[in-house]
């Protein structure tokens, strides 16, 4: 009986000690953190003045929420320094961990192994943990590092280090977010669907006359898909076939004009949603459907009458024949929409039928997503549609998170979620006078989903289908805030559980009225870093330069996008022109000054280099580059020429040289590229 009891005891520690994923080790000078039995950060504490150091330790849950903090101090009280490495495995990112006081509003992103004097922290999205210090540049300084991770000094007389297990899961509220198993979709989203151009009155000839237009005018660019919305398929929308056989307006089928698409160099795309309005056939088919208080088929505005996802017969009869029908036609990229009317108006409002059954009418409700994600296949692109929806989190690609009606807030309400969680989709772009430049410049540099929504024509005719040649493909960017910068909408996410209908925003949902008008991305490659800043208004016309993550000490060229123009080189603060009005925005690119002439932007891109440059290297008084063109695009290159350094001369192979010119300190090369994609270039100084 003894040797039971002690075995009994042995196993419980055991278990004890296995439930505590999260140990702190201090050993004299040196510091570890383990997290699930592996090392996730290892520090080096140096002072010239104390040989020993405490490290006082406080682990604390508040509701679902894991705390782990650590303050480090020197026996005698002065400042000393922590040298260490943060561990992460898979996709991380250095990162903004919580949001500072006072100084401007920027929504960042990053692309590459960027780094920021913003950054405090770092998340790994693999195992979903947050390790931050509560110290700031210059203080605190994170680098990238390919082989062992993010190299940290900081130094300070207290430092606090805080670890966050399960952050988008639990200190977000997203208890859907499983990163173990599934991976966000990484290649650039960019298309175009036919809703705000031709509404539900869209034809097939519609559709060939756009896919004309887009195969010559935006898809050597880097635009993908033509995605057909609402307006294609038979009414009252029912069973498969009304669905999967066209009406009048589409005289082909869907299959051929899936072909067609095909043929102009895009990828099908295609709407459908979750409603069910045939009366006859739900009648006829009762057992298929959610059951109201008279036990007959339940209906709710919006949603028709609400097909039941905790019937397997549902998901076999309703749901699989259509989206295997529509793949197996070709589309490679669906659009599902009404979700949050399947919610509210269906699984809320008639929760008693569940509650009757004792089931959860939330996995109901996925069990439907979970069915269209099955037959679409992981290698196609799912959008949710509309407004936020957290339960479908790890099912779909993308979420709509806002009203129709292109979102610029919700660009900032939830950019923390952005390829992190899903792609963020801020609805389709108008290239309007007003809005083109403004829509596409915060679209791309975000790198949320994009797609364009115009007739054929203004592709065709007009000259704002520039302000998309220049912002696509977008680049697959990461968030450099694990918050929002405007926490409004996604603080309340815990109510996106309990609506009763989905008639218009609510509060939870992504807004349309402008919340901060400065979108930066952080650019590394391996041949240099860069910042590019968007700038879609007037409010802000002081703007330092610690506010953007730049070094306040050092000096930075400024160079304007659009208007292709020269701002100077500035340190500490930048003060913008005015907005052109052709443009209604602006995109500043800083680059560090060197002591040699060197690159500003090029034209191919807003990310003024990031997309196509390949290379760039000085060596022996000599700027060489090689850059990924669209073949038939002016290619240009800005080169930033400091004094003493005459130009030699000026070659490149795979391109025709149409000119070079100079004004002031910039250098404009303008190249025409000769049938091929890569382009070398170099420009040799005497």
């Amino acid at each position: 009986m003894k040797s039971l009891l002690l075995s009994c005891f042995f196993l419980m520690l055991i278990a004890i000690v296995k439930s505590q994923s999260f140990v702190c080790t201090q050993k004299s000078d040196s510091l570890f953190f383990s997290y699930n039995g592996r090392q996730v950060f290892g520090a080096k504490l140096i002072s010239s003045s104390s040989e020993s150091f405490s490290a006082q330790k406080l682990s604390q849950r508040i509701g679902n929420k894991s705390f782990e903090m650590v303050a480090v101090h020197a026996a005698d009280g002065k400042a000393f320094e922590l040298q260490g490495i943060v561990r992460s495995i898979g996709q991380s990112m250095a990162c903004e961990s919580d949001a500072r006081e006072g100084g401007l509003r920027v929504v960042r992103h990053s692309y590459g192994n960027a780094i920021s004097t913003l950054d405090n922290a770092v998340y790994c999205r693999n195992e979903d943990w947050l390790l931050s210090f509560d110290l700031a540049f210059p203080n605190l300084s994170i680098a990238a590092d390919a082989k062992t991770g993010y190299m940290v000094k900081s130094h300070g007389s207290e430092i606090i280090i805080r670890f966050r297990p399960h952050y988008y899961r639990d200190h977000r509220d997203l208890k859907y977010f499983d990163p173990s198993k599934y991976e966000v979709w990484k290649k650039p989203v960019v298309g175009w669907s036919s809703w705000f151009a031709y509404f539900d009155k869209v034809s097939e000839y519609d559709v060939h006359k756009t896919a004309d237009a887009l195969s010559t005018k935006l898809v050597p660019f880097g635009l993908e898909y033509l995605q057909v919305d609402d307006g294609y398929q038979q009414v009252p929308i029912g069973m498969p076939n009304s669905w999967l056989q066209s009406n009048s307006k589409f005289p082909s089928g869907l299959s051929k004009l899936a072909g067609y698409i095909q043929s102009k160099g895009m990828k099908p795309a295609i709407w459908t949603n979750v409603s069910f309005a045939d009366a006859s056939a739900a009648q006829q088919h009762a057992a298929l459907f959610v059951k109201d208080p008279q036990n007959k088929p339940a209906k709710g505005n919006w949603v028709g009458y609400v097909m039941d996802g905790s019937n397997p017969a549902t998901i076999q009869q309703l749901i699989s024949p259509v989206y295997k029908g529509l793949r197996d036609s070709g589309w490679q990229y669906f659009k599902l929409d009404a979700l949050r009317h399947l919610r509210y108006e269906g699984y809320n409002s008639f929760a008693g039928y569940f509650e009757k059954k004792k089931y959860d009418r939330a996995e109901a409700f996925r069990n439907v997503v979970k069915e269209v994600r099955k037959q679409v296949g992981k290698d196609h692109f799912l959008l949710a549609c509309w407004g936020i929806r957290p339960e479908l989190t790890g099912i779909a690609d993308g979420c709509r998170i806002g009203n129709d009606g292109y979102s610029y807030a919700g660009l900032a309400q939830f950019n923390s979620y952005n390829n992190i969680v899903w792609r963020n989709d801020p609805d389709h772009i108008e290239l309007s006078p007003r809005e083109a430049y403004r829509s596409c410049v915060a679209t791309s540099l975000t790198g949320s989903l994009f797609m364009v929504t115009d007739k054929a024509e203004l592709y065709e005719q007009s000259p704002l289908v520039e302000a998309a040649r220049r912002s696509i493909p977008v680049l697959f960017t990461l968030p450099g805030q694990v918050y929002d910068v405007d926490p409004s909408r996604s603080e309340l996410i815990g109510q996106a559980d309990i609506e009763l209908s989905g008639s218009g925003p609510r509060p939870f949902d992504a807004g349309t009225a402008t919340t901060t008008a400065l979108f930066a991305l952080d650019v590394a490659k391996p041949f240099e870093n860069w910042l590019v800043l968007g700038r879609l208004n007037e409010n802000d016309k002081h703007i330092p330069l610690r506010d953007l993550g730049l070094d306040p000490s050092k000096r930075y060229h400024v160079f304007e996008f659009w208007t292709k123009q020269y701002m100077g080189n500035v340190e500490k603060a930048f003060v913008p022109p005015v907005i052109d009005s052709v443009f209604g925005c602006q995109v500043f690119c800083f680059r560090e000054v060197q002591s040699h002439p060197q690159t500003l932007a090029t034209n191919r891109h807003i990310s003024c280099g990031a997309l196509e440059l390949q290379q760039v290297n000085w060596q022996n008084n000599q700027l060489t580059g090689v850059s990924e063109v669209v073949q038939g695009d002016v290619y240009e290159i800005y080169i930033y020429e400091p004094e003493g350094f005459q130009l030699e001369t000026v070659g490149c192979t795979g391109a025709t040289i149409v000119k070079q010119d100079k004004k002031g300190m910039v250098r404009t090369i303008t190249l025409q590229p000769a049938g091929k994609s890569t382009v070398e270039w170099t420009v040799k100084y005497k």
